[in-house]
């Protein structure tokens, strides 16, 4: 096995380590909250109209999702330090070539503690924002107080002793998607309860109860409803949970073995002028057009790459050029590395 494709396996299974533990611990987090809900003052705080107090007594703190950002921060560490490990051992003349990488680096931390702030930032302000405007909603539409509530923090599960469902987690279009799921069980609407049976995250075990439902002209049974909404708020869940792990796992990695690069740039050991960089998609249909044009293209270290649609980033998942979430959520391509020891010479 060369070094390049040695490289590449140890980073395939770094972001799968990583990509899992990120996904785990934003699952704990919304545990933590659902299991630190005081409900009864929620119910309480919805029937009086008050959605900023029914907020307090949810508990969305930012310190919830510490530990997504710390995973994240040790899928950033370990890349650099297999991307410094990956450098040649040796210089053309035979001289040794030692590169370590400094995750306590100025840089690399400053880097880190701005991403890890954005993030954690982004995630709370994103379930206070999902939370009020759910009961925003509920309110205007008089839903019961105890349902609003149960609606946002998930029902108990009796056999596991914990809330399932809900709409904690999701993004405000999963949460979008989710009342209309509701909607379409409750509505007695043959067309509207054949548009759920194409919901691709649906459970279908209960597609047999729904198809009997838009058979006999009436709406699914309530408790099987009930029951197919909070498996479909688990699977939505789920998913949220899965594309928030590889968005900031990768994201990571790819900003250290950047790091690793110029670290070994910056002391010297390296020149600046004698590494490119080559863009590498995942190369199969699910690539977006923009990085299949950008497969195989090599620029200097300090230069960006250019995206067809304009866009530059220094590698894959790179922002700080101004790339948006069009360029980057979703993005499984690499970036390799290369030193030319003799480019000076020629």
């Amino acid at each position: 096995m060369t070094k390049i494709r040695r490289q590449r396996q140890l980073y395939t299974e770094l972001m799968a380590k990583y990509g899992r533990e990120v996904a785990e611990a934003f699952f704990r987090a919304i545990d933590q909250i659902r299991s630190g809900v005081e409900l009864q003052r929620l119910v309480a705080l919805i029937d009086q109209g008050n959605i900023e107090e029914a907020l307090a007594a949810l508990h969305i703190d930012p310190e919830v999702f510490n530990e997504v950002a710390d995973r994240a921060r040790e899928a950033h560490d370990e890349a650099g330090r297999i991307a410094a490990e990956g450098m040649p051992r040796r210089r053309p003349d035979g001289t040794a070539l030692v590169v370590r990488f400094d995750a306590r680096n100025p840089e690399a931390e400053a880097w880190l503690a701005r991403h890890s702030s954005d993030l954690i930032t982004r995630l709370t302000s994103e379930q206070r924002q999902l939370v009020r405007a759910s009961l925003t909603v509920s309110m205007e539409n008089g839903v019961n107080p105890r349902q609003a509530a149960l609606d946002v923090v998930g029902r108990i599960n009796r056999a596991t002793g914990r809330r399932e469902g809900g709409i904690l987690g999701l993004t405000l279009q999963q949460a979008g998607f989710v009342a209309s799921a509701r909607d379409e069980l409750a509505s007695g609407d043959p067309e509207g309860m054949k548009h759920y049976l194409t919901r691709g995250r649906r459970d279908k075990r209960f597609d047999r109860s729904i198809t009997k439902a838009i058979r006999e002209g009436r709406p699914v049974d309530s408790d099987v409803a009930a029951k197919a909404i909070t498996a479909y708020e688990r699977r939505l869940l789920q998913l949220r949970g899965e594309t928030i792990a590889r968005v900031e796992t990768m994201t990571s990695m790819q900003q250290a073995k950047f790091e690793a690069y110029r670290q070994a740039i910056a002391a010297g050991k390296v020149a600046e002028n004698t590494v490119t960089k080559v863009w590498r998609s995942a190369g199969d249909f699910r690539v977006r057009h923009t990085h299949r044009g950008l497969n195989g293209d090599s620029v200097r270290f300090g230069e960006p790459f250019v995206s067809p649609s304009g866009a530059r980033m220094q590698f894959p998942m790179d922002t700080s050029l101004g790339a948006g979430a069009s360029e980057t959520i979703g993005c499984r391509c690499d970036c390799e590395y290369r030193i030319d020891f003799l480019a000076n010479l020629r």
